[in-house]
C-alpha cells in the first residue's frame, strides 16, 4: 500500500477497497487482519484489491497460495451443471470410461497415449 501512496492503515484499506468492491463491504477489522497477515481474503476480493492497488495478484499472495485459493473458489462455486462431463457424455461414453477404469494401469497409459496422439492429430 505504501508503494502506491496509501497509508497502511485498516481504515484506509477499508475505504479504498469498499469504493471499488461491488459485494458486501469489508469492516476495519477485516482490513486489519489482511494487513497483519492473519487472514487472506477470498479470491474475488483479492482480485479487487489487486485492481485497487494496481498490482498483480502474485504481489499480494505467493503462487502456491494463489493456486489453493483458486481451487477453493472453484469448489465453492462449483461447476455449472451444463459443463459437468456427466451431463454431456453419452451413455456409450460413460460405459467406455467405466471399461477404461477397469483396465490395469499400464494399459490405461497406452489408451491415454493413443487418445492424446489422436487429439493432437485432430487439432493440427
Amino acid at each position: 500500500m505504501t508503494r502506491k501512496g496509501y497509508q497502511p492503515k485498516p481504515s484506509v484499506l477499508e475505504t479504498i477497497f469498499n469504493l471499488k468492491y461491488e459485494g458486501q463491504a469489508i469492516t476495519p477489522q477485516a482490513a486489519s487482519q489482511w494487513l497483519n497477515g492473519k487472514m487472506i481474503p477470498r479470491l474475488e476480493k483479492l482480485k479487487t484489491l489487486a485492481i485497487v492497488l494496481n498490482v498483480d495478484l502474485s504481489e499480494l499472495v505467493p503462487p502456491n497460495k494463489l493456486q489453493k485459493l483458486q481451487a477453493a473458489e472453484l469448489r465453492r462455486i462449483g461447476t455449472p451443471e451444463e459443463l459437468r462431463w456427466e451431463n454431456i457424455a453419452t451413455q456409450q461414453d460413460k460405459a467406455l470410461f467405466s471399461h477404461f477404469l477397469d483396465l490395469p494401469e499400464p494399459q490405461r497409459n497406452v489408451v491415454r497415449e493413443v487418445i492424446m496422439a489422436l487429439y493432437k492429430q485432430h487439432c493440427e
